[in-house]
């Protein structure tokens, strides 16, 4: 049986002509962390670098993957996906790239990539862009409640 673990312990993998580098130092870390996935890419294939290089929303490509906490994800560059590799925890978005509103109110929703917010050097995805709106709101008090509420929202 193949697991998420199994899988991050590979050196390299082919996917769709392109190479995928799993970042196998992390797998004891991220193997239990739960991560938002659409057609089995992270974050419906956003680049997560490029959110915090460009300011925007830039979707990634197969060509430039890497693996990390069981997912694959995808970026626009090479030198982006290098970026990630060194240290994808200072790119990742927060709570999986689940909806972090959802998470303050306790629940799991769909993170849209387009409905973004970086706030103190962290990456926070929304359902759309008008649950974003209410998340800015008061967002530091939203980030306490879902950093309170996703221990619980991970195991789901």
């Amino acid at each position: 049986m193949i697991t998420r673990r199994s899988l991050l312990a590979l050196a390299i993998v082919p996917v769709a002509g392109a190479v995928l580098v799993p970042l196998a130092s992390f797998a004891a870390d991220t193997a239990s962390m739960k991560i938002y996935t659409k057609n089995g890419v992270a974050i419906r294939g956003a680049d997560p670098v490029a959110y915090f290089t460009e300011n925007a929303y830039v979707q990634g490509d197969a060509a430039h993957a890497a693996e990390w906490a069981g997912e694959v994800w995808h970026f626009s560059s090479a030198e982006n996906k290098d970026k990630f590799v060194a240290d994808p925890t200072a790119y990742a978005p927060e709570f999986g790239g689940y909806c972090a509103y959802a998470a303050a109110k306790g629940g799991l929703a769909d993170g849209d990539p387009e409905a973004w917010t970086i706030h103190n050097g962290k990456l926070y995805l929304n359902f759309n862009k008008t649950v974003r709106s209410i998340w800015l709101e008061d967002t530091d008090a939203n980030i306490a409640l879902a950093e309170t509420n996703w221990p619980e929202l991970s195991k789901q």
